[in-house]
C-alpha cells in the first residue's frame, strides 16, 4: 500500500471523527412522507468556507461567524409536513433515551405546550463554563428539526446560531429557562 493510499484511508476510517451525526433511522425516513425537507451537513472546513459569505456589516452575521469560528460542524434535519400527525413523536424516542443515558449530556430545556403543540427539548454537553455540543430537538404538530452543533460554544451565545445555517431562531429566553434534569 502506497503512503497516498494509506493517508486516505486513514483519514476516512470510521471513529476517527469528532462525533458522527446518526438519526434514528425511523426519523431519517421521513423524508418520505414530509412536504419539504431541509438537510444540512457542515464540517468544521465547510463552516469556515460558508462563514466568509456572512457580511462582516450585519451585526448578526458577524456574531454568527466569531460563534463558529471554533466549532466543529452542525448538522440540522428539519422536515415539514402538508398535515398534522405525519410523523410519530415516538420516533424521536431513541435519540432523547440516548442522549439521557449517556451521563456526559445534560437536558437544560424542557418544553411541553399541550395549546399549539410546540416541544423543544435541548441537550448539552459540558467542558467547565461552555458546551461543547448541543442537541436540539423541535417539535409542532406539522414540523420536527434536530440540531446538533458540535464544538466549542458559549451557552450565551446558542441562540445568535439561530436563523444561520438552517438553525431554527429561538428566543434567548427559552435557553435560559431552566429545564427539567436527567
Amino acid at each position: 500500500m502506497n503512503l497516498k493510499a494509506f493517508l486516505l484511508s486513514f483519514i476516512l476510517m470510521p471513529g476517527l471523527h469528532a462525533q458522527d451525526f446518526k438519526l434514528p433511522s425511523s426519523l431519517e425516513a421521513l423524508a418520505n412522507r414530509a412536504s419539504e425537507t431541509v438537510e444540512v451537513n457542515l464540517d468544521q472546513r465547510m463552516l469556515q468556507l460558508a462563514s466568509r459569505f456572512l457580511d462582516n456589516n450585519d451585526e448578526d452575521d458577524a456574531q454568527a461567524r466569531r460563534i463558529i469560528k471554533d466549532l466543529k460542524a452542525i448538522y440540522v434535519r428539519s422536515f415539514e409536513f402538508s398535515k398534522p400527525d405525519q410523523y410519530n413523536p415516538a420516533d424521536l424516542e431513541p435519540l432523547r433515551h440516548q442522549l439521557l443515558e449517556d451521563k456526559q449530556w445534560s437536558r437544560i430545556v424542557g418544553v411541553r405546550s399541550k395549546t399549539d403543540g410546540e416541544n423543544v427539548d435541548v441537550f448539552v454537553k459540558s467542558d467547565g463554563d461552555r458546551f461543547i455540543g448541543v442537541w436540539i430537538i423541535s417539535t409542532e404538530p406539522k414540523e420536527l428539526v434536530v440540531v446538533n452543533i458540535q464544538g466549542p460554544i458559549d451557552p450565551n451565545s446558542l441562540s445568535d446560531l439561530g436563523g444561520h445555517f438552517g438553525i431554527p431562531k429561538t428566543e434567548r429566553s427559552s435557553l435560559t429557562k431552566k429545564g427539567s434534569g436527567k
